[in-house]
């Protein structure tokens, strides 16, 4: 199953999103963020108590191998490594180039969320 994945544009509606989620049983360690800025997807996951997509998701050697590629091409290997075959990945880095945040839930069991997060 391929994770769950919505764009907002507000940090404080995806926030909100994120309290719905985790208060509808959704464990919090399966919740991330991503942005084009590493400093708003950041703050997004302090504030919210979700995650960022980071070692644990992509393995050491492609963790350290992002650190040398551009940025779209580490948001793209990023959004891979949780889960995203590589068209989506390109498409989801487009619009995270637009300002869009993601909210990712990357596990999710006899849960709609598209309904919880309507």
């Amino acid at each position: 199953m391929a994770p769950f994945i919505k764009a907002y544009h507000d940090d404080d509606k995806i926030q909100e999103a994120i309290e719905i989620l985790k208060s509808n049983k959704i464990d919090p360690k399966e919740i991330y963020v991503i942005t084009h800025d590493d400093d708003r997807t950041k703050r997004i996951a302090d504030n919210s108590g979700a995650n960022v997509i980071g070692m644990s998701e992509q393995g050491l050697a492609d963790a350290v191998k992002t650190t040398f590629k551009k940025k779209g091409d580490e948001l793209r290997n990023k959004l891979e490594s949780i889960g995203f075959d590589e068209n989506k990945a390109i498409q989801y880095e487009a619009q995270l180039d637009k300002g869009v945040v993601y909210l990712i839930v990357k596990e999710y069991y006899g849960v709609n969320l598209d309904t919880v997060l309507a």
